[in-house]
């Protein structure tokens, strides 16, 4: 089997799209990541940034479950972002949405079922976290409280600084 040149433009087009739509959700990643260092509205915008480019990657190729998963987390981190819960919600709702495409792609993903386990249970524990900030908020002088951040389960969540204080039943009932 012989390849002309249209073969293997049409190879490197798409050999180009793949580097791209990776480079896309690493990028996002990073931003994800450095979004834990920065004080809560520039951790909004990096956010944000992210979504953007995990949405362009999904673009070009709309079924890589690794884009859609970090897709999940990063609706998940915005909605965490989200002081009020009503306005959370659809963040939570896109975050459950991104990780069952991402197991539809990858069935047994075990990262991905804790992912959604998690996501499901993300407006209760969101009610937590923001009750437990506005405490501490009121306990704590300085601005250091409102800017901390935690990575559980390979989500990053903000402000969960409380969890190891949360009775056990608590923290049972929230992470199960």
């Amino acid at each position: 089997m012989e390849f002309g040149q249209q073969d293997f433009e049409r190879m490197l087009f798409f050999e180009q799209a793949r580097q791209t739509a990776e480079n896309l959700t690493n990028w996002a990643g990073a931003l994800i990541e450095l979004s834990q260092f920065q004080s809560r509205t520039d951790s909004v915008n990096f956010v944000k940034d992210a979504i953007s480019k995990l949405d362009e990657a999904l673009g070009i190729n709309p079924r890589k479950h690794d884009i859609l998963w970090s897709l999940g987390n990063a609706n998940t981190s915005l909605g965490f972002y989200t002081s009020n819960i009503e306005d959370a919600k659809p963040y939570f709702t896109k975050a459950i949405q991104c990780f069952k495409q991402a197991l539809d792609e990858d069935p047994g993903n075990q990262l991905y079922l804790k992912s959604l386990d998690l996501a499901s249970k993300a407006p209760e524990l969101h009610v937590e976290i923001h009750k437990q900030m506005a405490n501490q908020q009121s306990a704590t002088v300085g601005p250091s409280a409102s800017n901390t951040k935690v990575l559980l389960h390979g989500l990053v969540w903000p402000n969960l600084t409380f969890l190891p204080h949360l009775p056990d039943k608590d923290y049972r009932r929230l992470f199960g």
